[in-house]
C-alpha cells in the first residue's frame, strides 16, 4: 500500500504545541514498560491524513456545522433517509476511499510487528489500519470498505457497490459541499431526490454499510473479543480519542478496574483524563514516531 510521506494534512487538527521532551521520555518509559500493549485509536488518529472529526474544538464537524450523523433507526426506518445517505456517500467516496495511512498508522504496525503491541482497538471506520498493515486489529465499529444486506447478511465490497450506482444513476450529478467525517458530503434535497439506490442482488433487501451507526451497538461477540484481547495485555494507549463514546469508553473502564497503566495521546481532554496514568496533549502523528 502507498503511504502518506508528505507533510501531514493539518486543515483538520487543532492547534497545539510541538511535543515537550519531558513528555516525550514519559511516554517512552510507558511504552518500553508494557509487554503487551493494548491500544485504541480514534479519530484524532485520522486527522493527519485529511478526515475531520467529529468532536475536535475549531475544526470537528460539530464545531463547523449545525450537521449531526445518520442515525441507525432512520437509515432503517425510512427509504428517503437512505438515498440521502447514498447518495451523499456515492459522491463523497472516491475522496475518502483514497485516504491513505499516515506516519502514526505506520508506527503502531511497526510496534505489532516487533512484538510490542499486543492488539489494536480502531474506533474508526476508514481501514487506514488494514491500509497501513496492521492485522492484530478489530475495527470496534466496522468499515466503510464493506456493505452488507439487513435482510440476508451477504456482503460486497463498497468499491463493487460504486459501479452499481455508478450503473443506476449514468446521468445524475451533484456537487458537494464539503466533506463529512464518515466519508459522505454535504448535499441538498433537490440534489438528492432523483438519485437511484441499488437493492440486494440476492435477495432485494436494504444495504448498509458495515459500520456502526449512532443509536445501533457493538455485537456482544465484538465486545466480548476485545475483553478477551485486553485481559491478555498489560497496559492500555489511547491515540486519538477523546472517549466520548461509551462502546469505547467501556474497555478503558475495565483497564482501570484491572489496574492496567493507561496512557492518553490526544489534543484535547478525553473522559479518561481523571484517571490516566498519563496524558499527552500532541498530535498522534508527530509524537508516536518518537518513541522506540
Amino acid at each position: 500500500h502507498s503511504v502518506s510521506r508528505t507533510s501531514p494534512n493539518l486543515a483538520f487538527v487543532p492547534a497545539c504545541l510541538p511535543p515537550d521532551p519531558v513528555e516525550v521520555e514519559e511516554l517512552q518509559r510507558f511504552v518500553s514498560n508494557s509487554k503487551r500493549l493494548f491500544v485504541m485509536t480514534g479519530a484524532g488518529i485520522s486527522t493527519e491524513s485529511g478526515i475531520p472529526d467529529y468532536r475536535s474544538e475549531g475544526v470537528g464537524l460539530y464545531a463547523r456545522t449545525d450537521r449531526r450523523p445518520i442515525q441507525h433507526a432512520e437509515f432503517v426506518r425510512s427509504a428517503s433517509a437512505r438515498q440521502r445517505y447514498w447518495a451523499r456517500n456515492f459522491v463523497g467516496w472516491p475522496q475518502f476511499s483514497s485516504h491513505r495511512p499516515n506516519t502514526a498508522h505506520l508506527v503502531l504496525r511497526d510496534w505489532e510487528k516487533l512484538g510490542k503491541l499486543h492488539w489494536l482497538v480502531t474506533q474508526n471506520v476508514d481501514a487506514l489500519h488494514t491500509k497501513a498493515g496492521s492485522q492484530r486489529m478489530t475495527e470496534l465499529h466496522g468499515c466503510t470498505h464493506r456493505v452488507f444486506c439487513l435482510a440476508c447478511g451477504d456482503q460486497i465490497l463498497r468499491s463493487e457497490l460504486q459501479e452499481h450506482f455508478e450503473a443506476l444513476n449514468p446521468t445524475w450529478k451533484a456537487e458537494a459541499f464539503g466533506v463529512a467525517p464518515d466519508g459522505d458530503v454535504f448535499l441538498t434535497d433537490e440534489q438528492v431526490c432523483n438519485f437511484q439506490v441499488p437493492a440486494c442482488h440476492k435477495c432485494g433487501g436494504i444495504l448498509k454499510p458495515d459500520v456502526t451507526f449512532f443509536g445501533d451497538t457493538v455485537s456482544q461477540e465484538k465486545v466480548n473479543f476485545v475483553h478477551q484481547r485486553l485481559a491478555e495485555s498489560d497496559s492500555m494507549l489511547v491515540a486519538g480519542s477523546s472517549m466520548q463514546v461509551y462502546s469505547g469508553y467501556r474497555f478503558a473502564l475495565a483497564a482501570r478496574e484491572k489496574r492496567l497503566p493507561i496512557a492518553i495521546l490526544n489534543i484535547g481532554p478525553t473522559r479518561l483524563d481523571h484517571f490516566a496514568s498519563l496524558k499527552l496533549n500532541s498530535r498522534c502523528g508527530e509524537l508516536l514516531p518518537l518513541i522506540v
